[in-house]
């Protein structure tokens, strides 16, 4: 039976690219998001199925897995950000951010290795980024939240890497391309940002590791990036 992923959080950007190259190379795939009225092309492209769930919901995220046979690949690609002066930040909307790019990460990743555990193999890969490794200015909650998503990352690393399953975080180091064009690719330059198949190809390169050599931690960023 061919490979399947699920790609949480799914949209027009990183998380199409990646179902479109599952896709390509014969993975079955399914789409989860809160709206999945956007996906309707990109369930038809890649002969996928779409899945409305809420990442931040423990029922919705329970329902989703029960819906679903176990995955090979689980790309958790949700994140949602406040910025603004620490002292007026809006106490809501920071919670909204924690809950959404961490306690989401928990529950998808909860219900996926519980399943996984029964099969004695599967991927388990989080969306982080330059916010994982390094808090900036007027950005605290979604450093946050990032932070907490690298931490539960390595601490499954470590619980599961023995178990057979494969958990892998990557920092995305940069502004991602987006689809249609992007104003910021006139004043950033051709190697300015980082394009969503070349990211994809990445996730899926880390997802074929012989268990032999697995990589924990990726960094994927333009050639002209500092860091």
């Amino acid at each position: 039976m061919a490979q399947s992923a699920l790609i949480v959080g799914a949209g027009s950007g990183l998380s199409a690219s990646l179902a479109r190259q599952c896709a390509a190379t014969g993975m079955r795939v399914v789409l989860a998001a809160r709206n999945v009225d956007k996906l309707a092309s990109l369930v038809r492209e890649t002969q996928g199925r779409a899945h409305a769930c809420d990442a931040a919901d423990a029922a919705q995220v329970d329902a989703l897995f029960s819906a679903i046979d176990v995955p090979d690949l689980v790309v958790y690609n949700p994140s949602y950000r406040v910025r603004g002066p620490f002292t007026e930040l809006d106490r809501e909307e920071v919670k909204k951010t924690l809950l959404v790019t961490a306690y989401g990460g928990f529950l998808v990743a909860q219900a996926a290795v519980k399943r996984m555990l029964e099969r004695g193999s599967g991927s388990l890969f989080f969306t982080g980024a330059s916010a994982s490794v390094k808090g900036y200015a007027q950005s605290a909650p979604f450093a946050m939240g990032k932070f907490a998503l690298r931490g539960l990352a390595q601490s499954l690393a470590r619980e599961f890497g023995p178990k057979g399953i494969h958990v892998a975080h990557f920092v995305i180091d940069g502004g991602i391309l987006r689809p249609g064009g992007d104003a910021r690719a006139a004043t950033r330059g051709e190697d300015g940002l980082l394009h969503p198949d070349a990211i994809a190809g990445a996730y899926l390169a880390t997802h074929r590791q012989h268990r032999s050599a697995w990589s924990f931690e990726v960094d994927l960023r333009p050639s002209v990036e500092p860091f």
